[in-house]
C-alpha cells in the first residue's frame, strides 16, 4: 500500500500519479473513510478510557455499599457503550482498509508516461532478431511436437492449458530449471523451495489481492490460493519481520510450478506454449533498503539478461510505460525473446521494483541509522519462465533435418546434443 501520510498530505499528487496508470480509484472516498474511521477509533478509545476511570472509582468504594452498587450499574452502561463504539470503529476501519488496499502503487518518475503497450520503450536489444532462421516454423507446427508435448491428453486429464511433457522434452524442461537455478545461485541468490499455496494474507501483501483475484485458482474451503508466481510465498518469507540494516540486500531464488487462470485468453497468440494455466518458473526476489532499490533493479535485470545470453536467444528489454505496469509496480522491465518461427516477441521475464508498496502491506522493515524501523523495498524478476523460452529454443534452433539443437549450456543435463526426430 502507499503511505497514508502521503495520501493525506498530497492527495492531488496521488490522483495525478494514478491517472497515468490503467487503474482507477475514488481518492475522495478513501479520504472520507479515513476521517470517519479515525473519528470512530477516537470515540471508542475515549469510551474505554471512561470505563477504566469508572472501574478505578468503583474499586475505591466498599463492596456491597449503595454507592458501590450504583457504580456497578453505571459501569455496565459504560462498558456496553464502549463495546458498541468499538464495533463501529472496527466496521469503519474495515471499510477504510478495503478501499485503501485498492489504491495501486505510484509509478516512479523515471517510468515513461503512456496508456498502452505501444508506448513502452525499447531500452536495449541483444542478438540479431533479423538474422536468417531458414528452418524456423512455429513450435506447434513442428511435426513431432505433439508427441513430446501432449496437449490433448492434458485436456483429458485436467483441461486446456495443462499439457504433458513427455520423454526428452520433460528432461529438457528439467534441464532449463536446473540451469536457471544454478545461474541464480552464481549471481548470489540463495535457493528456497516454497509452498505452492498461500493464504489470503500473503496474496494481499504482494498485491495479488484484491487486484488479480479472478486470475487465481482458489480452494474456498481452506482459503488457500495456488500461487501465480513464487514471488508471493518468497516475498512473504519475511512478513512482519524487521531486518538489521547490515543484512540488506537479501537475494533469494525459487523454482515452482505456477498457476494462472488466464480467463478470456484465446486466439493464435496463445497457441502451443505461448500461454498456459500451469507452467514452471524460477523467480528471483530481493529485499533492499529504500536508497538502493533502483540500483538493485538494474542488477536484477542484468542477471536475467546474462542467463538469456547463454541460451543464445535474441531478446529485447522494454521499459514499461505507466499504463502497462502492474498494480503493485513502481517500475518494470519486460524481457522478450524473439521466436523466429512465429516472427514475434515473447515475454519471458518481468523485472520489477515495488519500492515500499509490498513491504508496507507485509510489515517488512529494517532498522535505519537511528535504530528506528523503516519500511523495506522489495523487487522480483523471472529468471526465467520455462514455456516461452522453450518455444523460442524449439523455433530458433530447429535444424534442416527436423531436429532441434540443444543450447550448449543445457547439454550437461541432457547428455545429448539434439532432440526430436530427423526427417525420413
Amino acid at each position: 500500500m502507499i503511505d497514508i501520510k502521503l495520501l493525506r498530505e498530497q492527495p492531488d499528487f496521488v490522483r495525478a500519479a494514478i491517472a497515468n496508470k490503467k487503474f482507477s480509484c475514488d481518492i475522495d472516498r478513501v479520504l472520507e473513510l479515513d476521517v470517519a474511521r479515525r473519528a470512530a477509533i477516537t470515540d471508542a478509545e475515549k469510551a474505554r478510557s471512561e470505563q477504566k476511570a469508572a472501574n478505578q472509582q468503583m474499586a475505591s468504594l466498599p463492596k456491597g455499599s449503595p454507592e458501590f452498587m450504583e457504580q456497578v450499574k453505571a459501569m455496565k452502561s459504560i462498558a456496553g457503550q464502549a463495546k458498541e463504539l468499538e464495533a463501529v470503529a472496527k466496521q469503519a476501519d474495515d471499510a477504510f482498509q478495503q478501499a485503501f488496499l485498492a489504491i495501486p502503487n505510484l509509478p516512479d518518475p523515471s517510468v515513461p508516461v503512456g496508456k498502452t503497450e505501444d508506448e513502452n520503450v525499447v531500452a536495449s536489444t541483444w542478438g540479431d532478431a533479423d538474422a536468417e532462421f531458414p528452418n524456423a516454423v512455429p513450435h506447434f507446427d513442428i511435426p513431432w511436437f505433439e508427441s513430446r508435448i501432449d496437449f490433448p491428453r492434458g485436456v483429458k486429464v485436467a483441461g486446456a492449458g495443462f499439457p504433458f511433457y513427455v520423454g526428452e522434452m520433460s528432461r529438457l524442461v528439467r534441464a532449463l530449471i536446473n540451469f536457471f537455478l544454478e545461474e541464480a545461485q552464481a549471481n548470489g541468490y540463495e535457493e528456497v523451495l516454497p509452498p505452492i499455496v498461500v493464504n489470503a494474507e500473503s496474496a494481499t501483501a504482494t498485491g495479488q489481492l484484491p487486484d488479480k483475484e479472478g486470475q487465481m485458482y482458489v480452494d474456498e474451503n481452506e482459503g488457500l490460493y495456488l500461487i501465480p508466481t513464487a514471488e508471493v510465498p518468497v516475498t512473504n518469507f519475511y512478513r512482519d519481520e524487521i531486518f538489521d540494516a547490515d543484512q540488506l540486500p537479501v537475494y533469494r531464488c525459487a523454482y515452482t510450478p505456477c498457476f494462472r487462470r488466464e480467463a478470456g485468453s484465446w486466439g493464435a497468440h496463445v497457441r502451443g506454449l505461448n500461454r498456459l494455466h500451469q507452467f514452471d518458473k524460477v523467480e528471483l526476489v530481493k529485499w533492499t533498503d529504500a536508497h538502493s532499490s533502483m540500483e538493485e533493479l538494474e542488477k536484477l535485470r542484468l542477471d536475467v539478461e546474462k542467463t538469456l545470453q547463454k541460451l543464445d536467444l535474441p531478446y529485447r528489454v522494454l521499459r514499461m510505460c505507466t499504463g502497462d505496469i502492474g498494480f503493485p509496480h513502481a517500475k518494470q522491465y519486460d524481457l522478450e525473446v524473439f521466436a523466429a518461427g512465429q516472427k514475434r516477441w515473447l515475454e519471458v521475464s518481468s523485472c520489477s521494483n515495488f519500492t515500499d508498496f509490498q513491504a508496507r502491506r507485509a510489515g517488512i522493515r529494517y532498522r535505519g541509522a537511528d535504530g528506528k524501523p523503516v519500511t523495506a523495498h522489495t523487487l522480483n524478476g523471472s529468471g526465467l519462465a520455462v514455456p516461452r523460452v522453450l518455444a523460442a529454443i524449439l523455433e530458433n534452433h530447429l535444424q534442416a533435418d527436423g531436429r532441434v539443437k540443444i543450447p550448449e549450456c543445457l547439454q550437461y543435463w541432457m547428455k545429448q546434443e539434439y532432440i526430436g526426430e530427423a526427417k525420413s
